[in-house]
């Protein structure tokens, strides 16, 4: 199956009847993504401004295909090599080309199966997107096989927001511990520029402690415009599942991410609002949130995330151990929901045994079709 070019980047379309994705061959950038709900079609995933201008040919791949979701290991930036190893910004998965192995459709559910041979780290990673009939969900599994050793990892999903300030209300799992990155994360000098306060830790999304000494809600978005943010949260690993969501009440739909978070971690929110005026972001990359489900020291590295941190020496894994001759699978859940009129915010999420019950802060409750066992076969018994 040959890729057909689909905004700017060559990528392998799949369908369901409910959900239309496409994900690029270089670096499995999934996005564009369509979901079809009783009152529309949303669109929630970010695609990068410059995706179609001549100029992208000249960026590195993970900027040149930025959209969507894509699969990172090693996690970050990765300036600092690791023993041998120098990897690409947020590593080959997201930046190589990825090879076609099978496009299946068995009873009601639709597999993309693509596949990389890595040379950094020689191994191999299978990726496998699954569609379902008469859901609109997104199952994504990593099968990681022929490498040893620490790596951070984990998932890049970003979203796109209504320009209205606040059209989104972001909630999560309950919080173990949650920091703003520690050090600068963009230099004004260089035209970058960031509003939070390095290493602050919080305990809730919306009091945040800011340069100026005031505190930001992060649990509205889009705030902050002309600024670039990063912060980290790490969810409680027991029950063994994790959930991120973001509401959109005007739209009437809610996203969310599902996790076993014994595998990812935590999750970096990264809030890009035009606070990058240097190419080629040029102040254009506006209403953008990532939310990154990981295991990592926040965007680092592996340097950085294999090696003694304060994340780390708190007890917070910031990497995962491979081993050679036992494959690491990585289970991931992208799903979005329509919502009633007066559902504002997650205030939790409910396994079932083939639904999971979203549940608004003022008790609105709606169910979601969807295999949550999908993350681990302990979940098949909820009810």
């Amino acid at each position: 199956m040959k890729p057909k070019m689909c905004q700017g980047q060559p990528s392998w379309k799949f369908v369901s009847n409910k959900v239309e994705a496409a994900i690029t061959q270089m670096g499995g950038h999934l996005a564009p993504v369509r979901f079809r709900l009783p009152h529309g079609v949303i669109e929630p995933f970010s695609v990068a401004p410059w995706a179609e201008e001549p100029a992208a040919s000249k960026l590195i791949p993970v900027l040149r295909a930025l959209r969507g979701d894509f699969f990172c290991a090693p996690f970050g930036g990765n300036e600092t090599p690791h023993r041998s190893e120098q990897h690409p910004p947020h590593g080959e998965t997201a930046n190589a080309k990825w090879k076609f192995e099978a496009l299946e459709n068995v009873e009601s559910e639709t597999t993309l199966h693509l596949s990389l041979a890595t040379s950094v780290r020689p191994g191999q990673v299978d990726k496998y997107i699954r569609l379902r009939e008469n859901e609109t969900a997104l199952y994504c599994r990593h099968v990681i096989s022929g490498m040893s050793g620490c790596l951070p990892l984990g998932h890049h999903a970003m979203l796109k927001f209504p320009s209205e300030p606040g059209s989104g209300n972001i909630s999560t799992s309950k919080i173990r511990f949650a920091q703003v990155l520690p050090t600068a994360f963009e230099n004004p000098e260089l035209g970058g520029y960031s509003r939070l306060k390095h290493g602050a830790v919080f305990s809730r999304l919306d009091r945040v402690a800011t340069a100026n000494g005031s505190h930001a809600d992060l649990s509205r978005y889009p705030t902050g415009r002309g600024f670039e943010d990063l912060v980290m949260l790490i969810h409680e690993a027991r029950p063994d599942f994790a959930w991120s969501a973001v509401t959109y009440p005007k739209q009437r739909y809610v996203w969310f991410s599902l996790k076993d978070p014994r595998i990812l971690r935590s999750t970096v929110l990264w809030m890009s609002n035009g606070g990058r005026h240097y190419a080629p972001w040029s102040g254009r990359h506006i209403d953008v949130l990532g939310i990154e489900d990981v295991t990592a020291y926040f965007h680092y590295g592996i340097a950085e995330s294999v090696r003694p941190n304060p994340v780390n020496q708190r007890g917070f894994a910031t990497s995962v151990a491979l081993a050679k001759n036992c494959p690491s699978t990585v289970n991931y859940i992208m799903a979005v929901a329509q919502i009633p009129s007066g559902f504002d915010k997650v205030k939790t999420i409910l396994p079932g045994k083939d639904h999971v019950t979203l549940v608004s802060t003022e008790n609105h409750r709606v169910l979601a079709p969807l295999q949550v066992s999908f993350l681990h076969p302990s979940l098949a018994g909820q009810v």
